[in-house]
């Protein structure tokens, strides 16, 4: 398949070259139009895009559900291919099904699921982002509070032995965590994300070697005040840690987001934090973990105001960073590619447009609605 007259982002500049070949699940070439030759576009179906942006398909490092599916509710194939489905119709292609505080039994589950099937990233998952038990009890969001715990040496166990390939990223809040702890998922590969905590700016300095990644900045997690920093300060103050953010406009002012992003510059990345509405028309309410939660005008907000993960999609981050945060297209094609494909350490394959990466794009018109994504090589058209 050759995919031409495209305007062609590459997870890091817009480049003169405008055509991608593809062969099998692979970039083969990257080129200009007027390089290709006859046998090429004899060989491949040829697809012209009109001068529509060509960007490598996005990653979404923290989505709970989309398309009627949540992952705590669901821990299936069956579920993860509703999502990767939808996730395809918004340009995302590879993603890490989020499972919040639950028992054990419905971690060892999606450990499990994804420990036994090999072929996952076919359907765009990348592993797990396991958000919680071991959180703050006072920044717990919709999180049910008698899920809540600390950690167990058996489970830390049972999740570093599974390792990286299952999970990519797993949320605590320092204040809960041993040392010891943090220290053997660190060296089995697993990347810790500080995120529903009450810590202080000390608590976070003292395990701040063990962190490299942010749940949802701002949102549940001590602020940033005069005389006590918090999460927020550490992170502000350190550049340990690479930071998602949720840019739907319900979950902070744009503003915000715009602060953040000249503090934190390369280390803030989109995530949609989405459950199941996303990407639908039709939905009203729905249970999150047990947790009633309603979904009207765009946003997921429990009986008592809080919020329930956001009804986002990725294509639309990537407008709202644009058109309300006063980011650069490029800067905000970043946050959506190539930056979480760092953090995860998947960019040597995933991220970019480049010859031998994954063949994952998209491509979409200057509304940012996406008209068509290839995954694995395979092009669905919208």
């Amino acid at each position: 398949m050759i995919i031409k007259n495209a305007k062609i982002f590459d997870g890091e500049n817009f480049i003169e070259e405008n055509a991608v070949i593809i062969e099998g699940k692979f970039i083969k070439k990257v080129l200009k139009d007027s390089d290709l030759i006859q046998d090429e576009i004899n060989e491949n179906k040829l697809i012209d895009i009109n001068g529509m942006i060509l960007s490598p398909g996005f990653i979404d490092l923290q989505i709970n559900g989309c398309g009627g599916v949540l992952f705590n509710d669901d821990i299936s194939i069956e579920a993860l291919k509703i999502m990767n489905e939808t996730n395809k119709k918004f340009g995302c292609t590879s993603f890490l099904p989020t499972l919040i505080t639950s028992p054990d039994e419905k971690i060892e589950k999606a450990l499990e699921l994804i420990k036994n099937n090999k072929d996952k990233e076919e359907i765009g998952v990348l592993g797990l982002h396991i958000e919680g038990p071991y959180i703050s009890v006072e920044k717990k969001g919709i999180h049910r509070p008698e899920y809540i715990r600390v950690l167990s040496d058996e489970m830390i166990q049972k999740i570093a032995d599974a390792g990286p390939e299952v999970t990519k990223i797993i949320t605590i809040a320092p204040e809960k965590a041993k040392v010891e702890h943090l220290k053997t998922l660190k060296n089995a590969g697993i990347n810790i994300a500080i995120g529903h905590s009450n810590a202080t700016y000390e608590e976070c300095m003292e395990k701040k070697d063990y962190f490299n990644c942010a749940t949802h900045l701002y949102n549940a997690m001590s602020q940033l005040e005069s005389r006590k920093p918090g999460v927020i300060g550490f992170l502000f103050n350190n550049d340990t840690a690479n930071c998602g953010i949720i840019v739907d406009g319900f979950h902070m002012e744009f503003a915000a987001v715009e602060i953040a992003k000249k503090i934190l510059k390369e280390r803030l990345y989109l995530v949609t934090d989405a459950v199941s509405p996303a990407g639908t028309t039709d939905m009203k309410e729905f249970l999150f973990e047990g947790n009633q939660v309603f979904y009207e005008n765009g946003k997921c907000i429990s009986p008592s105001g809080t919020l329930g993960g956001s009804a986002l999609v990725m294509s639309e981050g990537v407008k709202n960073l644009v058109e309300h945060v006063n980011i650069s297209q490029k800067e905000a094609l970043r946050m959506a590619t190539s930056y979480p494909a760092k953090t995860i350490s998947v960019n040597d394959r995933y991220g970019y447009i480049k010859e031998g990466y994954i063949a994952d794009l998209t491509y979409f018109d200057g509304n940012y609605k996406v008209k068509g994504t290839v995954a694995k090589g395979n092009l669905t058209e919208y």
